[in-house]
């Protein structure tokens, strides 16, 4: 079972911090020298206007547990941190935060043509219907955050 292992929440106007963008320049047809001038072009990433539209409503947790683990690799993996997003609705397909019987878990909702269940991606985890248990969905997670380079 994927958990929650930590949920922090995120500032309401997060510190900016700069990333500079890659500068590419691609010149088709054009015949002469670039300028030296567009060395210095150039604009910075803001990873909170990337990841973040919705600060006051957008918090992080930190995922535990192997459930939403495909079996081709892919994935969510113990470790990975989740934006969720508690302003969206939830619809079918979403992986969501859940709260279930007081257990705080991370599953993917699916809802059409069959009654409401929480689904893993490991085949080795049952669905979790919701017809009859005591649930909340906190929200939807946008984004998975995953350090590729160790």
């Amino acid at each position: 079972m994927l958990h929650v292992t930590r949920m922090q929440s995120l500032a309401i106007d997060p510190p900016r911090r700069s990333i500079p963008w890659a500068i590419y320049h691609v010149r088709g047809g054009i015949s002469g020298f670039p300028s030296p001038a567009q060395d210095h072009e150039g604009r910075h990433i803001d990873l909170n206007e990337q990841l973040i539209p919705r600060p006051t409503s957008t918090f992080m947790v930190t995922a535990d547990g192997d459930s939403m683990q495909c079996p081709d690799g892919s994935g969510i993996y113990a470790g990975d941190r989740l934006l969720v997003d508690r302003s969206i609705d939830a619809d079918h397909g979403d992986i969501v935060i859940a709260l279930v019987d007081g257990e705080m878990i991370v599953k993917e909702l699916r809802c059409r043509h069959c009654p409401p269940a929480l689904h893993s991606a490991n085949p080795h985890y049952t669905p979790i219907p919701l017809r009859d248990a005591q649930y909340q969905i906190w929200g939807v997670v946008t984004d998975i955050l995953r350090r590729v380079r160790r």
